[in-house]
């Protein structure tokens, strides 16, 4: 089967194995960086490497554009993905296979799709002799899924004048089609939650496990993760997520002051995965660390916590997450990172909305908050306004949103096709 340059590129790049188990645990990215170097040097590019750790390689590469006088644009990827354990899948998760229409592996969707995406965008117009609009940043980042340590904060923090000039950014996780009761809209990501990752650590009494133990450092965590863990956090709308739902609503014919947020996010249909979780604080236990030998009782027991805050709310959620965890049980912050959160108006707004509809006429385009976190959290310590715009049309049958960190990621190689067509109309528009 013949395939198309962006497909050729994300196939390729799902088959370097570039799994980030976290707190600098990592394969490293440094093969699928120079496979993508190789790509825009090709092009006539001047690629810089930078090792911000044995492996852990990002890269940087700048694109005159037409009009140098206009502000930057930084367009950026990461080569990092998630593990994956390979008996839970399908097929090979780096085994870039294509089957039934649909690209299938780890970071097909989380983000190896939009770094193959970028650089065909680019091929299109560099070979054909024209330029973007304005000067391109382009970099793709190590270390995005340990929260950017090894790759976009080491870069902004030892070499911020590679983004010199720049104002606004896009990257992963919008621009993609949602169904509206059969209408497609697309959502364009103008916000993102804060991060907190945190540790518990329980302390107590060794002991033999037959004895009776009043200090067991597993019974006192279990009782706090469980109490973190089903914490029910109020739903806070924020000024996109009030917009949001409010076009929803629009857009389905019913009254937004009828119905509550979260009976307005369940309309979007699997979409209301990512907005749900948008409406309020979420904490959520990854991963607890206990005990050598069944019958001895610890002194100490961990649980990983995963909290992600609507921005501004950081202050007062650590407050409550230490009144719910209680004195006894310590709080380690391991990394942490602040939330955005941009208008959805303004040039570049404008350009993403003319380009979908350039590609899918009288589509809608609604801004919405990511639960998650992407690399233009460390941009935006630059002053650079961030935007998640990888433009996918999705069927209404694919549920998008549990691809990310899921079991058999895929995208269609249609929606391929037409994500690299609006971002090569939008890099020749903006």
């Amino acid at each position: 089967m013949s395939l198309d340059l962006t497909t050729t590129i994300a196939r390729d790049l799902i088959r370097f194995d570039t799994s980030n188990y976290g707190e600098g645990r990592s394969n490293g990215e440094t093969l699928a960086a120079e496979y993508l170097a190789a790509h825009l040097e090709r092009l006539g590019l001047t690629v810089q490497s930078f090792d911000s750790a044995p492996g852990r390689t990002s890269i940087v590469s700048r694109v005159e554009g037409a009009d140098p006088s206009k502000p930057a644009l930084v367009v950026h990827g990461h080569t990092d993905v998630v593990p994956a354990i390979a008996d839970d899948w399908s097929v090979d998760p780096f085994g870039g296979e294509v089957k039934d229409g649909m690209l299938w592996g780890r970071g097909a969707v989380d983000m190896k799709n939009m770094d193959a995406m970028i650089v065909a965008a680019l091929d299109r117009i560099l070979s054909s002799g024209r330029r973007p609009a304005r000067d391109l940043v382009i970099a793709f980042f190590a270390d995005e899924e340990n929260g950017g340590v090894f790759g976009s904060h080491h870069l902004v923090t030892k070499h911020p004048e590679l983004f010199a000039g720049a104002t606004e950014a896009i990257s992963e996780v919008g621009g993609y089609s949602i169904d509206l009761a059969g209408k497609r809209a697309y959502l364009v990501q103008t916000g993102e939650k804060a991060l907190i990752w945190m540790k518990l650590v329980a302390r107590g009494t060794a002991g033999h496990g037959s004895q009776i133990n009043r200090d067991n450092a597993v019974t006192r965590l279990a009782t706090a993760v469980a109490a973190i863990g089903s914490r029910e956090w109020p739903v806070h709308l924020t000024d996109t997520t009030r917009q949001l739902l409010d076009r929803v609503a629009a857009l389905l014919g019913k009254d937004a002051t009828q119905l509550s947020p979260d009976e307005i996010a369940i309309q979007t249909g699997t979409a209301s995965r990512f907005i749900s979780a948008t409406l309020r604080t979420t904490t959520n236990p990854t991963g607890l660390t206990a005990g050598y030998k069944h019958n001895v009782i610890p002194d100490r027991a961990e649980a990983m916590i995963d909290v992600r805050v609507l921005p501004g709310h950081e202050e007062a959620v650590m407050a409550e997450i230490r009144e719910i965890v209680g004195p006894d049980i310590e709080i380690v912050v391991s990394h942490e990172d602040i939330g955005l959160e941009t208008t959805f108006d303004g040039e570049l707004v404008d350009a993403m909305v003319a380009s979908l509809q350039e590609h899918d006429p009288g589509a809608e385009v609604l801004p919405y908050l990511l639960s998650g976190g992407t690399d233009n959290k460390a941009l935006s310590l630059l002053g650079i306004r961030g935007f998640g715009f990888a433009p996918l049309q999705l069927p209404p049958s694919l549920d998008f949103p549990a691809m990310f960190h899921g079991v058999d990621e895929r995208v269609p190689i249609e929606a391929l096709g037409f994500g690299t067509d609006v971002l090569t109309d939008l890099l020749l528009r903006y």
